[in-house]
């Protein structure tokens, strides 16, 4: 197996463009990869471009019926079917639609592809980590769903144990639907409360269904959970379901949209503390994924030049085995960039002034005032048993 990362990268998926005003805006990866480039980091990985995922790929998930929907808003936006999710506020319909959400899937698809046929140890897409997509419809700023896609395309290749997490601010309630009664899919989502927070799902009893009980793993955190927290949470539920599922792949999505700067949610979490969880996401992959297979996503995120950007460079930096130090300071070439695209300025180093971050382990104590604490032991209580695991 490749000790090389891959990065997945075609400048078309820029093209993935709700209009104006929708906070989806592309150059969120324009600027994540100019940022790539500005660190040499495409020098430290093999950046290629995946096929957009075809008919028979994208019917791994979604319905004959939602895929005709989309091809069909793209070509006419103003007929889009609201009933399939387009044509909304959160999903506005646009010209080459079908085109520039199959492409990104693609590059899902081909990153699990490289990683489990041993080209790469490592692949990123962080294009990708579009997790709200529903089988027959179109969600949360989701055409189409590249994680679910990747993983049912791992499951055809012949995977029998992948685990999903999702630490993205929203529910990753898209991949979790695609595999709640599939007991080879192992999903864990940390998410802000679904009382106040869209998709309004991802409650601690949500565990899976059928055969499939435990299977899926909802820890929904307290709307203005800081670094300490988040970290706390991720580390109480995450390495020791790892531990007991053995995953032969760990995918990834990584949301930027915890970070305290977000518009669109309220949870507290720095880039530092992104970072870190990133780190500990790779470390995992290599202690417990076969050959230490590792497949990262983007996902949200809605400060376009001073928070997505960076969070996602630290992250290929990361799957490159070329970390960039928190302190470094940003290369100009990119802060003249962000300027001329944003008229904003950019951030002058790589940090939030918090690394490294100061976070307690769950094996120090329970308190049961805390609301993070309490949050943390419902996820444990209703799925751990069900994985012969001690609460």
């Amino acid at each position: 197996m490749s000790g090389r990362g891959l990065l997945m990268w075609d400048d078309a998926v820029t093209k993935y463009d709700f209009g104006p005003g929708h906070p989806m805006d592309p150059v969120r990866l324009a600027l994540t990869m100019g940022l790539i480039r500005a660190y040499g980091l495409d020098k430290a990985v093999d950046v290629v471009a995946a096929k957009p995922a075809g008919e028979s790929t994208l019917r791994l998930v979604h319905r004959a019926d939602y895929v005709d929907a989309v091809r069909a808003a793209s070509a006419d936006p103003e007929g889009a079917d609201p009933s399939y999710g387009l044509g909304t506020p959160d999903d506005p319909a646009f010209t080459g639609m079908h085109e520039a959400s199959a492409l990104i899937a693609g590059q899902s698809v081909g990153a699990a592809e490289a990683v489990w046929r041993g080209n790469a140890t490592h692949a990123v897409n962080f294009t990708g980590g579009l997790h709200h997509a529903m089988p027959g419809s179109a969600s949360g700023f989701c055409i189409y769903n590249d994680a679910s896609l990747a993983i049912a395309r791992l499951l055809e290749l012949g995977a029998e144990r992948i685990a999903y997490i999702d630490v993205d601010v929203h529910h990753g309630d898209g991949v979790e639907a695609a595999f709640q009664d599939d007991p080879r899919v192992l999903t864990v989502s940390l998410h802000e409360h679904p009382r106040t927070l869209f998709p309004g799902t991802g409650w601690p009893q949500e565990t899976g269904s059928g055969e499939a009980q435990g299977s899926a793993v909802n820890l929904p955190l307290p709307a203005g959970t800081g670094d300490a927290g988040w970290l706390r949470a991720f580390h109480a539920v995450v390495p020791e379901l790892l531990a007991d599922f053995r995953p032969q792949v760990l995918v990834t999505q990584h949301g930027a949209d915890t970070h305290f700067e977000d518009p669109l949610a309220h949870l507290a979490v720095s880039l530092d503390a992104q970072r870190a969880v990133q780190v500990a996401c790779h470390d995992l992959a290599h202690q417990y994924a076969d050959q230490g297979r590792w497949v990262a996503l983007g996902g949200g995120g809605y400060s376009v030049a001073d928070v997505v950007p960076r969070s996602w460079a630290h992250l290929v930096a990361i799957a490159a085995h070329a970390e960039i130090e928190p302190g470094s300071v940003v290369p100009a070439s990119w802060r003249d960039e962000v300027f001329a695209r944003t008229r904003e300025l950019a951030p002058g180093r790589m940090t939030d002034g918090r690394w490294p971050v100061e976070w307690r382990s769950w094996d120090e104590g329970y308190d049961p005032s805390d609301r993070l604490d309490q949050a943390v032991l419902a996820t444990r209580r209703a799925v751990f048993p069900l994985r012969g695991l001690l609460a």
